[in-house]
């Protein structure tokens, strides 16, 4: 007996076996591989000594993540010198007091945080096939897009109020600055969220504070406006998250989309950026997290980064 179409019953029960196992891969296995992602980057002046960063993305926490929570607090085996938060670190109403638990031994170094539209709004269910689409677009986020509306609205101000009083400096369309053992002066400068039109880069304009040792740029969704800004104010790096390095990747291929207007070779990792005469350097976290409505990953571990700034050459 044959299916309609001419394939066979065979054919078709291997590939939904096939296609139920990938799923249950992405959803059961990799989604819960964490990794740590290291990197090296020379932005720091001559003769000082290296920095070790720690970033952490996209948590996305919802109830009853305990394998995710005790990951994160793990990471404070590490010793950073300071910790950058990019955002997005709920995906659950009820999710404050388990972020708060899981980031709590990183809440003991120094660190600064920016947010994210899902710490403001609560996430909603959509078909995945509408990335692709909005790439084909050009839309992404609010970005020509109408306003969202009926959203759920998370309980960000309690994250904000616990990280502030950890001593994390916020850095929603504002400025920062954070000094570490050995005399080291960092200064901070960054964007509320570009992917829902919360960014004021006018508000925070200039470039890099001259009196500081090094000078870091901070944003969540790594739309080129931001990057372009940054980059032409000579932002020596800049750090963001968002894009979930793609997601749902394609092995030997990588992401189809990065849910902004980045090029998706610039995905995950440590890359480039140019604008005018100047030139940064490009972290964007691949996060640790997904949406609650889509908690797969496939050929894109979740993740966390630990940098090691160096003097320039």
């Amino acid at each position: 007996m044959r299916a309609r179409y001419g394939i066979p019953l065979k054919t078709t029960a291997a590939i939904t076996a096939i296609g139920a196992a990938g799923i249950a891969y992405a959803a059961g296995i990799e989604a819960r591989s964490f990794r740590l992602r290291r990197v090296t980057v020379p932005v720091l002046p001559s003769g000082a000594r290296p920095l070790r960063v720690l970033q952490v993305s996209d948590i996305h926490m919802v109830g009853g993540q305990r394998k995710k929570r005790a990951w994160l607090q793990s990471l404070a085996g590490l010793r950073p010198d300071f910790v950058v938060n990019t955002g997005d670190n709920l995906s659950d109403t009820e999710g404050v007091p388990e972020v708060l638990d899981a980031l709590g031994p990183l809440m003991e170094f120094p660190g600064v945080y920016v947010f994210g539209s899902n710490d403001y709004y609560g996430p909603k269910l959509r078909n995945p096939a509408r990335y692709l689409l909005e790439k084909v677009q050009g839309k992404h986020g609010l970005n020509g897009n109408p306003p969202a509306v009926g959203v759920v609205h998370n309980p960000w101000e309690e994250l904000r109020d616990a990280f502030d009083t950890a001593g994390w400096v916020g850095l929603s369309n504002t400025r920062g600055r954070l000094k570490l053992e050995g005399g080291l002066e960092l200064a901070f400068t960054g964007l509320d969220d570009p992917h829902i039109k919360r960014d004021r880069y006018e508000k925070v304009a200039g470039g890099p504070e001259k009196d500081a040792d090094l000078s870091i740029a901070v944003v969540h969704a790594p739309y080129l406006r931001s990057l372009d800004a940054f980059t032409a104010d000579g932002y020596p790096l800049i750090l963001a998250g968002h894009t979930h390095g793609g997601q749902l990747c394609v092995p030997f291929y990588g992401a189809l989309v990065t849910n902004c207007d980045l090029d998706t070779d610039r995905v995950k990792g440590l890359s480039t950026h140019e604008a005018g005469d100047h030139r940064s350097y490009l972290h964007v976290s691949a996060g640790c997290g997904t949406n609650r409505y889509t908690p797969v990953r496939f050929a894109c571990p979740p993740e966390a980064t630990l940098l090691t700034l160096t003097p320039r050459a």
